[in-house]
């Protein structure tokens, strides 16, 4: 298996997040970048302020590194339009794929209309240019069955307004991996969850993300269905692979 294909290396701290400085965090951000084209990673996922930087180090090295950001992370309740400037400004500075928190809140509180409105325009703005674009919808805030919903409500608006070959640029992702939960509950990727967005979304990809953190968590969800990973451990998934093919 080429687990490489499905990963999404991704670094989304903060400097404050991750205790430094805005500079010790681009150097780690640089580090991340120059990682990822040595292990062959497809797609880096990193918060939108960073990507002119990676795109400048990928620019340098002639790599083949994809870049993928987050939009209104990890909220996703800023207004429609405030979404739809941080795509556009992304993509001018060179991302080539957009991960949109879906406005969770909205819908949890009955406002569909919104959700369906920032679905449709998020979806025409990266499919107008190109992008593939990943809907998230952040599971860990969600009951089962606004799991059901939602996944379906994406797939819904999808197949409504966009053409079949348009089908697999457009995911539903598990989570931004920030979301905070009582009592240590899983914040992420859950088998449960992710069967509920499999069986709801398709034909739809899925994308899994948040605590996806070792080979054989990785496994398990591509033997589910899932297309994508997201993972802040892809080096140790893909170097634990490495060591079992060694012995």
């Amino acid at each position: 298996m080429d687990i490489k294909s499905f990963i999404d290396s991704t670094y989304l701290k903060t400097a404050a997040q991750a205790g430094l400085d805005e500079n010790q965090n681009q150097e780690v951000l640089k580090t991340f970048v120059n990682e990822a084209i040595q292990e062959g990673f497809k797609l880096i996922m990193i918060r939108p302020e960073m990507v002119s930087l990676a795109r400048k180090i990928v620019l340098d090295t002639s790599a083949k590194l994809l870049i993928g950001t987050v939009i209104d992370f990890p909220s996703g309740n800023s207004t429609i339009e405030t979404k739809l400037n941080e795509a556009s400004q992304a993509i001018t500075e060179g991302a080539d794929e957009l991960d949109f928190v879906c406005n969770y809140e909205a819908f949890i509180n009955g406002e569909i209309d919104l959700v369906k409105s920032e679905i449709l325009k998020g979806t025409q703005l990266a499919l107008a240019n190109n992008k593939i674009i990943k809907w998230i919808i952040e599971v860990a805030a969600l009951t089962d069955q606004q799991i059901i919903q939602l996944s379906a409500l994406i797939k819904n608006v999808v197949l409504t307004h966009f053409s079949e070959a348009d089908y697999n640029a457009v995911f539903v992702k598990s989570s931004t991996g920030f979301y905070k939960t009582a009592n240590n509950e899983p914040n992420g990727a859950t088998i449960q969850s992710i069967i509920m967005m499999l069986e709801n979304a398709s034909p739809l990809p899925v994308k899994a993300a948040g605590g996806v953190r070792t080979y054989e968590d990785a496994v398990a969800m591509i033997q589910l269905g899932v297309k994508r990973i997201g993972t802040s451990s892809a080096k140790e998934i893909v170097h634990r692979r490495h060591n079992q093919n060694e012995y």
